[in-house]
């Protein structure tokens, strides 16, 4: 009996000392002071001066390198930062795609650069901002969002913004421009008064990016802050993995206390090294 309330101990311990603790942690991509490259229609993740807009960015693995070597990595919410230089009320419908990629930059087949085709939303979200709260200002846009990452893997963000009318956007030279790093083909946009990315997504044009269609190519990424949450690396207790140590012996037990010859359904492995330690976890089989 005393063996079976020692092999209860074990699991409570090791139920204990699996939660492993959460940590949440900031990247940040690019730095403030560059506004855009070229025509205001090209700048990544969107402008305010049209209706509909989408692009896509590639986030590199160097620029996630502070990701390498967590477990259980989600992002839990994009930050782009912009200047206000509007006076006028913004309102949005967002979408945001988020998947891993291997590319490293947009491609271009026979001269004309290609988006990569996306599915599943991750977050849709109604997004209102008024301008002339932050006129002048610094100011960053937030998503939340939720996605399970694999660190050593890039990112690719697809994101579209749809005026809940044409009219719904900033008039003459009085626009939001967002601020971009001088990282140039990892971000492409797409801009149009009156047809969403969506839309264009789903047509037989898709993927070519030509400025008839109002898309840019090599455009600069945005100014980006990626939240991120990770668990600690290993849980501390008799989890731990023995490092160079000899196994002496491993002796299996049932949640009953009762000594198996082999592992079957719930069992206890005690594994006893030569200097004389001992490590106890659960198998399921």
């Amino acid at each position: 009996m005393k063996k079976f309330y020692m092999i209860l101990a074990a699991i409570a311990a090791m139920t204990f000392t699996a939660q492993a603790e959460t940590n949440y942690e900031t990247i940040e991509v690019g730095e403030l002071g560059t506004i855009y490259n070229g025509s205001f229609f090209d700048m990544a993740p969107t402008n305010f001066y049209l209706a509909h807009t989408g692009a896509q960015m590639i986030y590199t693995p160097d620029l996630l390198g502070d990701l390498q070597g967590k477990h259980n990595v989600k992002i839990t919410n994009l930050s782009f930062w912009f200047s206000a230089q509007s006076w006028e009320d913004i309102s949005r419908n967002v979408k945001i795609y988020l998947e891993e990629t291997d590319a490293t930059e947009f491609q271009a087949i026979e001269g004309v650069k290609q988006f990569y085709p996306f599915s599943e939303v991750n977050a849709e979200i109604p997004f209102e901002l008024s301008m002339l709260d932050y006129y002048g200002d610094d100011c960053k846009i937030e998503f939340p969002v939720d996605f399970a990452f694999t660190p050593g893997k890039g990112l690719l963000v697809t994101i579209v913004f749809d005026a809940l009318d044409d009219d719904n956007c900033t008039m003459g030279s009085d626009y939001a421009p967002f601020y971009t790093t001088n990282i140039s083909g990892q971000a492409m946009t797409y801009t149009h008064n009156t047809t969403s990315f969506i839309e264009y997504a789903q047509g037989d044009d898709f993927p070519d990016a030509t400025s008839v269609l109002g898309c840019g190519s090599n455009v600069n990424l945005p100014v980006t802050e990626i939240e991120y949450s990770y668990d600690d690396e290993q849980p501390s207790g008799v989890n731990d993995i023995a490092q160079g140590k000899t196994v002496a012996g491993v002796k299996y037990y049932g949640i009953d206390g009762k000594q198996l010859s082999q592992p079957q359904g719930v069992t206890i492995a005690v594994t006893t090294f030569t200097d004389g330690t001992t490590k106890t976890e659960k198998i399921v089989k």
